[in-house]
């Protein structure tokens, strides 16, 4: 399983996230804006994640994950 790292907003962590709010597994990740990430959460729900990086960083590291 690819991830990338990414720093998210703050919002209560749960499965497939590291205790530091970075870590998001690439295979969660539905959509990608210039503000936000949108991610599966739990019980099927999505949720948007505001992140402090630019648009291409994010971009390029779904490009080449780890």
């Amino acid at each position: 399983m690819a991830f990338i790292e990414v720093t998210l907003g703050s919002h209560m962590i749960s499965h497939g996230y590291d205790t530091d709010n970075k870590v998001v597994a690439v295979s969660r990740i539905k959509s990608l804006s210039e503000k936000y990430i949108l991610t599966d959460y739990l019980d099927g729900r999505w949720i948007y994640w505001e992140y402090a990086e630019t648009f291409d960083e994010v971009k390029n590291k779904l490009v080449n994950p780890r």
